[in-house]
């Protein structure tokens, strides 16, 4: 058996996944967020949720998730939609979490292109199936 080394592509899908998690991570800190408060903000983006359904999409729940939905609230990202005055229903972006939720999904694109942008479509397609294939046989 060989040792690991820096050209296999095992160590270089390591670095690179280091690397874009560093990069999708510094717009999040430069605004006080935490890594973890963009996926919320893109659930909601699509549509408002409850935080049951918030739960299941992330699949995160507890206090963990109420943590962090009170945080983004006190930041003037998310808002409660009230059904009545006595019950809150939905959780919604306002137009604050809407613009910082562009600006993120826009820096998530381009650390897209910068993955796979010089691929063709199929080229693309194969290697998102390849991803999904590792992280599968990772998984068992």
């Amino acid at each position: 058996m060989s040792s690991p080394s820096s050209r296999s592509s095992l160590y270089r899908l390591i670095e690179a996944a280091q690397l874009a998690q560093k990069a999708l991570l510094a717009p999040l800190v430069e605004r006080g967020l935490e890594a973890g408060d963009d996926a919320v903000l893109f659930v909601l983006d699509q549509q408002s949720a409850t935080t049951e359904q918030l739960s299941t999409a992330l699949g995160l729940g507890g206090t963990a998730l109420d943590e962090r939905i009170s945080r983004l609230i006190e930041r003037d990202l998310v808002e409660r939609q009230t059904v009545d005055q006595q019950q809150f229903a939905d959780l919604a972006l306002t137009p604050r979490g809407s613009r910082i939720c562009a600006g993120l999904a826009e820096n998530w694109a381009v650390i897209e292109d910068a993955l796979v942008g010089s691929l063709n479509k199929k080229q693309q397609k194969q290697f998102a199936t390849t991803l999904k294939q590792f992280a599968v046989l990772l998984r068992q």
